[in-house]
């Protein structure tokens, strides 16, 4: 019997029904939990369709490579287990559960075959919760001193001190057959939308292979001369085929574990479509895959669909973690599906460019995940980076996900012809050197619903010796602000009817809200207006300089908070001059937040903990909840009348509360 239900309604509801012993009643308990799922309602009114369905395995492979009986010519019984899981995935029809045993596997999962249906799935498991690591990395033991090369730059002729070590790897072809990430540069072959001018193309030259010493990477250098003056650091020869490193403290490599990634992805396809795969309770690490796009991450579905990708570990991927789209815009496109992934409770972390891709996704669950340290490789001019990234998206559901640490780029990136997603409950913390936490992009003719989220702390990208000086009152008479600081919770730019809920926006360097025009961004049939947008029922706390910048006055604004807000933080652009104004002069002149307040607070975001200290000098007033919202942060109903906020209530003394949405 099929029971078309996600994954936690369906425990809850089979462990009704076994105390009950009623079907009938258990498929009515599991319609009620459905019903009663407030964050799952998109902005059209319906909710999302949830596909996962009661799986049927009736095959199991078990792979275990600390097993001495292991071989790939086994059957692949508890008792005869495969040597590799590429084996197992050669082998694996539909409804066949590969279980892995605890180890590291050195090798890339590529499946020869999907499932058939939600029913039939092929699924790919860690053994009863055992740790299993695949990396895209070989382990070299092989060292001999540099000699061939100089420590001395052509500027500096003093000699090296003696103390300084560099050791000589030499690749094994053996170990590098088909794929050398040291031989290839981390910029791919579409380059069309990088700016070269503002861009230091460093980065993107450097070679896509990676060099850990006891599981931690070393910083990659463009030249040898350069490991004289920093240690933890390798430089690959023009070739690609020997490797110098400069261990911290000039200590031997011998006494380390030394690894080396020698392929692009860690579980990926070869063919591409292949459907109805589950990737469960994986660690994946040191994929050297290049910069999108094309999106070609750790984990790939491969152009594929209704994947289920949950309880997994992204860890040091150079470039993408998970893509779940159709990878690029040169293939040619057909009426093929793309998207239905389930991507829920993992863990990203430290991944190069994207942690999630998705090109022309539809119908995607993102859920539960952690995401940490995205976008070290600092590649955001390349305009693919963010902790998540998705083209052309609808019908979608992203929420619940922690946020933390994200380098220069944004946390969540929506680019172009998004319709009807929700980006609900979901927490974002520490934007470094990063523009704006949520970027909307091109998105006008459906509506997207941004509500009950944590959007705190993002400190803008952008050059600070160009801020204009501006001495004594010049700055008074200015008609048009300077366009060089940034640092916003959420910027749109060229979005139309955009909804925003009930979010706490705060710490942001220039503003909570930002917004633009993009009169000559012609696809796919006009200009951006960003009109039709709304600020319902947010609480916006100590933004650098404005709350919300509005382009101009034709969106709505109503019922939001203000608190710890500098001078003129409610600002309309156009037509100039640009208005600047208080919360009286607001209401007044623009018709704008009549059932506003400024309140008084002290909000502390503790991020390793993900707890909130909050105290109240002044309540806050209960304002009309928006019909679109019926719940809050922790997925409590909250309708009628309510705060102010991603909370449906809030104590007036001082409290501390989890602000962990994982947790629900």
């Amino acid at each position: 019997m099929k029971i078309s239900i996600y994954n936690q309604a369906l425990k809850k509801a089979v462990s009704y029904a076994r105390h009950s012993l009623n079907i009938a009643a258990c498929m009515g308990r599991m319609a009620y939990m459905l019903e009663k799922d407030l964050t799952a309602r998109l902005p059209d009114g319906k909710m999302f369709e949830f596909w996962e369905t009661s799986q049927i395995y009736d095959r199991e492979i078990h792979v275990d490579n600390s097993s001495p009986n292991a071989s790939d010519s086994n059957s692949g019984s508890p008792e005869s287990p495969l040597l590799t899981i590429n084996a197992a995935a050669q082998a694996a029809l539909p409804g066949t559960r590969v279980l892995i045993h605890a180890g590291t596997y050195r090798e890339s999962v590529h499946p020869a075959r999907g499932g058939e249906s939600p029913e039939k799935m092929i699924s790919y498991e860690a053994f009863e919760g055992e740790k299993v690591i695949v990396k895209a990395s070989v382990q070299v033991e092989s060292f001999k001193p540099s000699t061939d090369w100089s420590l001395r730059s052509i500027f500096d002729r003093n000699p090296a001190p003696e103390s300084v070590k560099i050791w000589e790897i030499e690749l094994d072809p053996e170990d590098f057959k088909g794929y050398n990430p040291f031989c290839a540069v981390n910029i791919l072959h579409d380059r069309f939308f990088i700016e070269y001018d503002k861009t230091d193309m460093t980065t993107y030259l450097n070679r896509r292979g990676m060099v850990f010493v006891d599981g931690e990477p070393m910083r990659q250098v463009p030249l040898f001369n350069m490991m004289n003056q920093m240690d933890n650091a390798y430089w690959v020869e023009a070739n690609g085929q020997k490797v110098h490193i400069r261990l911290a403290g000039d200590a031997n490599p011998k006494d380390h574990v030394i690894e080396l990634s020698n392929r692009e992805q860690c579980f990926a396809p070869k063919i591409p479509f292949l459907s109805y795969i589950k990737v469960k309770g994986l660690t994946l690490a040191h994929a050297a895959g290049g910069a999108p796009v094309p999106q070609r991450g750790s984990l790939s579905c491969y152009r594929g669909h209704h994947w289920i990708i949950e309880d997994n570990i992204i860890d040091w991927s150079n470039a993408t973690g998970i893509d779940c789209g159709v990878e690029c815009w040169s293939h040619q496109f057909s009426d093929r599906l793309s998207g239905y992934a389930v991507i829920r409770r993992n863990i990203l972390k430290s991944v190069g460019v994207c942690g999630i891709a998705g090109m022309m996704a539809k119908k995607l669950l993102i859920e539960d995940n952690l995401f940490v340290g995205s976008g070290w490789q600092r590649m955001e001019l390349s305009w693919e980076a963010g902790a998540i990234k998705l083209h052309d998206t609808a019908d979608s559901l992203i929420r619940r996900n922690v946020f933390k640490q994200t380098y220069g780029c944004d946390s969540l990136w929506l680019d172009a012809g998004n319709e009807n997603n929700r980006v609900s409950s979901n927490v974002f913390l520490s934007g470094i050197d990063s523009r704006e936490h949520i970027f909307i992009e091109c998105s006008r003719d459906k509506e997207n619903l941004i509500d009950n989220n944590i959007i705190w702390d993002v400190s803008g990208r952008y050059d600070k010796k160009a801020v204009p000086n501006e001495p004594g009152s010049s700055g008074w008479y200015k008609n048009t602000d300077s366009d060089v600081v940034n640092g916003y919770g959420i910027y749109l730019e060229g979005t139309d009817r955009l909804r925003i809920v009930n979010n706490l926006i705060g710490k942001c360097n220039k503003a909570g809200y930002f917004a633009k025009t993009a009169a000559f961004r012609l696809w796919p049939k006009r200009g951006g207006t960003s009109r039709e947008n709304k600020l319902f029922n947010n609480l916006f706390y100590d933004c650098g300089e404005a709350a919300i910048i509005l382009p101009n006055g034709h969106n709505e604004v109503e019922g939001n908070a203000y608190a710890e807000m500098p001078p003129g933080y409610v600002r309309v652009m156009h037509p100039e001059p640009e208005m600047c104004l208080d919360l009286a002069t607001w209401q007044e002149f623009c018709g704008f937040d009549l059932t506003g307040r400024e309140i008084g607070m002290n909000i502390e975001i503790d991020g390793e903990a993900l707890t909130m200290e909050i105290s109240l000098q002044t309540e806050l007033p209960a304002v009309k909840a928006d019909d679109r919202v019926s719940s809050d942060l922790c997925g409590n109903e909250a309708g009628g009348l309510r705060i102010a906020g991603p909370f449906s209530k809030l104590a007036a003394e001082k409290a501390i509360i989890s602000i962990d949405p994982r947790k629900l």
